[in-house]
């Protein structure tokens, strides 16, 4: 079974007079252990991939299945149970709430979550080399670290799937290998299903499958 699949899906808004098939009939799956990345241009339909994929928007038709059950035209309650309980995102902005500590950021989920906080949380930062800024403010952290924290903030429920939009964005060539030589890791050795929308071609190569995206319509890339 597969981690998180796509069927038949399809995405129309509709602008005045004008139907825009925003997602045409895509069908998509991803298995745990897999780093995915679906490239392709501005415009071309992959933020509405993704969002779909992480029921923050729900398909005009067909469905999108996590562990064989189907919860993209479930309510927003239930869809953001199976986001917190199944689903970690990485922003390409970090996303990062600016006047919590970067320990603070993983204490929010707890909060969210209505539960304790977590004890792994330290092993999780040691683990990313950011253990040493956990008491450092967004504004005070580069680039590449912000993105650490995200990654960080992504993993600390244990998620079984992650999904990243453009997680390289304005870093440099080394930071950009060095977050996707982590997502690629953390693929293989947490068994995680990771699915990275980007422009980024540099990234391609740490992929196990690569699909294109393009007016709507997602094709497998062959070798």
């Amino acid at each position: 079974m597969s981690a998180i699949e796509m069927k038949a899906v399809i995405k129309k808004f509709q602008d005045g007079d004008e139907t825009i098939m925003a997602l045409k009939t895509t069908n998509f799956s991803a298995e745990q252990g897999e780093l995915i990345a679906v490239i392709g241009p501005s415009g071309s339909g992959k933020s509405t991939f993704l969002t779909i994929l992480g029921g923050l928007q729900s398909p005009t038709d067909g469905e999108v299945l996590i562990d064989g059950y189907d919860f993209s035209h479930k309510n927003e309650k239930q869809r953001a149970k199976v986001r917190f309980d199944k689903i970690g995102f990485i922003l390409q902005s970090s996303n990062l709430v600016p006047f919590l500590t970067v320990k603070q950021q993983l204490q929010l989920v707890d909060h969210v979550l209505k539960r304790k906080t977590n004890s792994d949380s330290g092993n999780l930062l040691e683990q990313l080399g950011i253990q040493h800024l956990e008491n450092k403010y967004p504004d005070e952290l580069s680039g590449g670290e912000r993105q650490r924290v995200a990654i960080a903030r992504a993993l600390y429920n244990d998620p079984t799937i992650i999904l990243a939009d453009e997680p390289t964005a304005s870093l440099d060539t080394e930071k950009a290998f060095e977050v996707v030589e982590l997502l690629a890791k953390e693929a293989k050795e947490k068994n995680k299903a990771i699915i990275m929308v980007t422009h980024d071609l540099r990234l391609i190569d740490y992929c196990d499958k690569i699909y294109t995206m393009k007016d709507g319509t997602l094709q497998l890339k062959n070798d």
